[in-house]
């Protein structure tokens, strides 16, 4: 007996977990995380704050928007977290 050279069963294959985790027009609370990333491939825009892992979590609650803008030529993704209206 033994084992299989390629055992898959351990969470070494991706511990990070990276990407989007709170999609366009999606409600935040404040402190979730919406974008886990490695460098700054999303840019934090109004409402949001980065991590010291460049992870972009919702300074309050809000909607998230996602948008892009042309920086130096080059056309960048930003998130921000519009704030809710309160009715009345």
């Amino acid at each position: 007996g033994g084992s299989a050279a390629t055992n898959c069963s351990h969470k070494s294959y991706n511990p990070n977990n990276l990407g989007v985790k709170i999609f366009g027009s999606q409600l935040v609370k404040k402190g979730s995380i919406i974008v886990r990333q490695h460098g700054t491939k999303y840019k934090g825009g109004p409402g949001v704050f980065l991590g010291r892992d460049y992870t972009i979590h919702a300074q309050h609650d809000g909607i998230v928007k996602f948008y892009q803008k042309y920086i130096r030529r080059q056309k960048r993704t930003f998130v921000s977290v519009l704030p809710l209206v309160k009715a009345g």
